[in-house]
């Protein structure tokens, strides 16, 4: 395996010579698997891969937020787990990605348990953060390797069959190979005359493949983008972008049912009437926890939702749809495809007035067994085929943001009560009085053109916010101005 991740994927592309474009490429299921991994990665993920690896950004707000959560005083943060987990969220579907041949994350797995004597005694927990507090009010350091997760059969794919053979078109639409998709693409292409064409063998190590998803963002050609030229990743703005339904005002929203009061959030916005744009918004922490909250989301679920093509400059979307179009037959089973096109985050990473309707992937299974003094072990089972001193013992998961040291239950990333300034790129720091004049210096905005507006933010706000993150620069803007 190590042989093959230094080695990297071998990719066969087609180019029209003429001129200079990808008309499609031929893989096999590794290529395919690993195109499909994208789907189920943390927005905060991606940015992490994309500081990695020097590849520009295409959603410059998502990259907002993460400087922001690296920048923001630690205080205000419930504890050190808690940001942490927003800077390095972790995959709901990590279990399968592990099996990629080319490993996209290579940072090793790893639990975090209490002591010995706390997991013997009462509290039996993991975490999946170094830090998280146990409800014994300890904090849980002792990090020890997880329970190994079951590979792929012999020969077979980490989500489709390894039987399969694939098209992936320029705009990066997957395809099962045949003969109907070969003479769709060369129609669709324009290509009247097979000498024009040619075959060009391709090694793409991690680098190449990011920067395939990172076009992907902003280009409807990535793999020419990627592979043929050396031209930067287009203009990373899709300003123009118009989402399909509107923030409503506090006034507006008066008369809906008080049994949904406890989910909503009200945020005062400071518009520009001049320019019809949000400098900023005021914003409590629970507004703040629920955009934090994109870094954990995957991919997968905020594409699904971005459906107006004709004005979104990327192809994500597109790669999106023919994944969800690919016949069942094609990946391992129902659940491969399900992981995919409905992924879902990492168990403890919702929170209780998340708006977005994500679910949570069900935690591994977790056997404690100790054998001798500082010998332990998880397993995924209860049997162990040796003879242990304590156990088994089965350890639940620890949601890192779930408890201070008092034991009690939280909701959300950070402490209350708290103010915050979120800019229309999102931007976000603590309220001072500074935070608020140099926005609106920056902007050169004049006081009495500032109007203030309070805004509800049910679900439908919250998705439209999450796309607006995703597409735009101007999200605040696009989720309740526009």
């Amino acid at each position: 395996m190590a042989n093959e991740q230094e080695e990297g994927i071998s990719l066969k592309v087609f180019v029209d010579k003429e001129k200079n474009r990808v008309i499609f490429a031929e893989c096999d299921n590794d290529f395919v698997d690993i195109l499909l991994s994208f789907l189920t990665n943390p927005m905060g993920t991606i940015v992490t891969l994309a500081r990695k690896h020097s590849l520009p950004m295409g959603i410059s707000c998502m990259n907002n937020l993460y400087t922001s959560v690296e920048n923001i005083d630690s205080q205000h943060f419930r504890n050190k787990a808690s940001r942490t987990m927003l800077l390095s969220p972790h995959n709901g579907s990590e279990s399968h990605c592990m099996n990629l041949r080319l490993k996209i994350i290579d940072e090793p797995r790893r639990f975090f348990l209490c002591s010995e004597e706390c997991i013997a005694s009462k509290f039996r927990h993991w975490s999946y953060y170094r830090d998280a507090i146990c409800e014994c009010g300890k904090a849980m350091c002792d990090e020890i390797t997880p329970p190994e997760e079951a590979k792929p059969a012999e020969g077979g794919g980490v989500f489709v069959k390894a039987t399969n053979k694939f098209i992936i078109s320029g705009d990066l639409q997957v395809k099962v190979l045949c003969t109907t998709t070969i003479l769709s693409l060369l129609s669709k292409s324009g290509v009247m005359d097979g000498r024009t064409i040619e075959k060009r063998t391709f090694n793409l190590g991690v680098k190449e493949v990011l920067g395939l998803l990172m076009c992907s963002f902003v280009s409807r050609t990535p793999l020419a983008e990627t592979l043929l030229t050396d031209k930067p990743v287009p203009d990373q703005s899709n300003s123009n972008f118009v989402l399909g339904y509107r923030g409503r005002t506090a006034e507006s929203h008066i008369k809906e049912e008080t049994k949904n009061q406890e989910q909503d959030i009200f945020v005062k916005l400071y518009v520009s009437k001049s320019k019809k744009m949000v400098c900023y918004a005021e914003a409590k922490t629970d507004f703040v926890n629920l955009i934090f909250s994109f870094l954990t989301i995957p991919l997968g679920h905020v594409v699904k939702h971005v459906n107006n093509d004709g004005s979104f400059k990327g192809c994500i979307n597109r790669f999106y749809k023919s994944v969800q179009d690919l016949d069942e037959q094609c990946f391992n089973s129902s659940d491969h495809k399900e992981i995919l096109v409905c992924p879902r985050v990492a168990p403890g990473f919702s929170y209780e007035n998340s708006l977005l309707g994500i679910e949570e992937a069900a935690p591994p299974a977790c056997y404690y067994f100790s054998y001798r003094q500082d010998k332990y072990l998880l397993s995924s089972t209860k049997c162990h085929g040796r003879s242990y001193k304590v156990g088994p013992i089965h350890l639940t998961a620890m949601f890192s943001k779930s408890h201070d040291k008092d034991g009690e239950s939280r909701g959300g990333f950070l402490k209350e009560p708290n103010l915050f300034t979120v800019t229309d790129n999102l931007v976000i720091k603590p309220i001072t009085a500074n935070s608020v004049l140099s926005v609106l210096n920056e902007l050169k905005v004049p006081f009495s053109d500032i109007e203030e507006r309070t805004v509800h933010v049910g679900k439908q706000e919250a998705l439209r916010l999450l796309l607006s993150s995703f597409v735009s620069e101007s999200a605040l803007t696009n989720a309740f101005i526009k």
